[in-house]
């Protein structure tokens, strides 16, 4: 299968017959890391449904250029699966954006959990979101998907709670009545799952979730650590939609 690389101005180098130039810091990954050479097959996408595949012509230290032979334009889903994910200690919650993001998560939302023992302030946040967004970047190329996530800003629990109004909120908790293989999606809008960092989500967190409209749900018997329990999520989900 052929590889994925990004560049988001696609134009109208993206289409069959075109040479389409690839070149910066991503032709030079493709040339050192990735060992890219000529007669190769890659793809090139602009990470917003675009994707130009044909076998490399040229390369060089920061350019590569292939001879398209098929364009490929990838809807959006319909319905958006968000991941608002709790910030948690060491790189458990990088693993689930990375995890998420191959799994096909459309949006993911850093979360400021009262039990969250990783805290961002105003410059760790934008730092953050930046390495998370560098996470799904990578995470997406290797999983050649046609869209990339959208890593948004860090949200509050009264964020969530105002949100909760206006999609489908899905809140992971093991000790919850109903399942999430059995809970209602809706019919339309977004459905997000939110995940609690390792020490679980804060009663008073659930209690004003809940009064928002969001539904607490279980996935089985055991406890998940928050590096595994949103992958696991948005795999049932993705089947429960659909789109696997």
């Amino acid at each position: 299968m052929a590889s994925l690389f990004l560049r988001e101005d696609l134009g109208a180098d993206a289409r069959p017959g075109a040479e389409l130039e690839l070149t910066g810091d991503e032709a030079r990954h493709a040339a050192t890391v990735n060992r890219v050479r000529v007669g190769e097959v890659i793809s090139i996408g602009d990470g917003r449904g675009t994707v130009a595949t044909g076998e490399v012509v040229r390369t060089g230290p920061r350019e590569l250029a292939i001879d398209v032979s098929h364009v490929a334009h990838v809807e959006a889903p319909a319905r958006g699966i968000v991941l608002v994910q709790a910030l948690a200690k060491g790189d458990r919650d990088e693993r689930a954006v990375q995890a998420t993001t191959e799994l096909g998560v459309d949006a993911v939302e850093p979360w400021a959990a009262a039990r969250s023992v990783s805290r961002w302030d105003a410059q760790k946040a934008r730092k953050g979101r930046e390495r998370w967004a560098s996470i799904a970047r990578e995470a997406a190329k290797q999983s050649i998907r046609a869209w990339l996530p959208d890593v948004r800003e860090l949200v509050t629990t009264s964020d969530l709670a105002g949100l909760a109004a206006t999609r489908r909120t899905l809140v992971l908790e093991p000790t919850a009545d109903e399942r999430l293989v059995d809970v209602d999606l809706g019919d339309a809008g977004d459905v997000a799952v939110v995940v609690g960092p390792e020490g679980g989500i804060a009663p008073d967190e659930l209690d004003r979730l809940e009064a928002s409209g969001a539904v607490l749900v279980r996935m089985g018997g055991n406890v998940l650590r928050t590096s595994t329990a949103g992958p696991a999520a948005i795999a049932l989900l993705s089947a429960r939609l659909g789109r696997w």
